[in-house]
């Protein structure tokens, strides 16, 4: 499976903030699409999902050779602040979720295997969300992507803000979800790029280029990443 993003150009005013982005992802990585705060990074995913209208560009899905566009079932999106219903339980919010998605998701399993598989303590399954932590609330987000599979999974920053626990949990769980799926994750943490992805992709100046990791390993390669990301940001 390929996902290709064709000719994307997005402009906000006067600012042309990505620049006729061509690009291919393949499944079973998972890629750092690295890039400063407000370089772009959750402006490209929120195209992706059809959140804001792109200028100009196209989407597509490669599957066993066969290409068709991107659909809203083909994504998962997990953003960097988690958005659920803070007046359901996180039980009630589980179970509404696969009653409303039921035929798309085919077989699923008990709810309280879910929550064991998220390490969710069973004290926390039946409070309501809006008393749930920051780290709770982000792996009921990535809760219902893995009951949903979708075919690309898009994170901005979901681990910016965790405990270091939480966060190595999360991590973990992510180098397991990888295969059979396009996964891209976000972040401004070069560091944290290096130890979870498998490919990594610099944002800056509204366009995307690959980063070899072994190049990134160098104390020379990281100082000419940064001042590059110094410079754009004193566009």
């Amino acid at each position: 499976m390929k996902f290709t993003i064709e000719h994307l150009v997005k402009q906000f005013e006067n600012k042309e903030v990505l620049r006729d982005i061509n690009f291919t992802f393949e499944e079973g990585k998972i890629y750092g699409l690295l890039g400063r705060n407000g370089a772009g990074k959750t402006t490209l995913f929120n195209c992706i999902n059809r959140d804001i209208k792109a200028d100009s560009g196209s989407f597509y899905l490669e599957i066993d050779g066969q290409s068709r566009e991107l659909s809203a079932e083909d994504i998962g999106y997990v953003l960097s602040t988690p958005t659920v219903p803070e007046f359901l339980t996180g039980r009630e919010f589980l179970k509404f979720f696969i009653e409303i998605n039921e035929k798309s998701i085919g077989e699923f399993r008990p709810l309280d295997e879910y929550f064991d598989y998220m390490s969710i303590a069973r004290e926390d399954r039946d409070k309501l969300l809006k008393d749930y932590s920051h780290g709770m609330k982000n792996k009921m987000q990535m809760l219902i992507n893995i009951i949903a599979r979708p075919n690309i999974l898009l994170l901005d920053e979901p681990l910016t803000s965790l405990d270091v626990v939480v966060a190595e949990e999360m991590k973990e769980l992510l180098r397991n979800l990888k295969e059979g799926r396009i996964t891209i994750f976000s972040t401004h943490l070069m560091d944290l790029a290096l130890d979870l992805c498998d490919e990594i992709v610099l944002l800056s100046h509204g366009e995307l280029e690959v980063v070899e990791k072994s190049s990134l390993d160098s104390h020379e390669f990281k100082e000419k990443i940064i001042a590059a990301l110094r410079e754009e940001n004193h566009d």
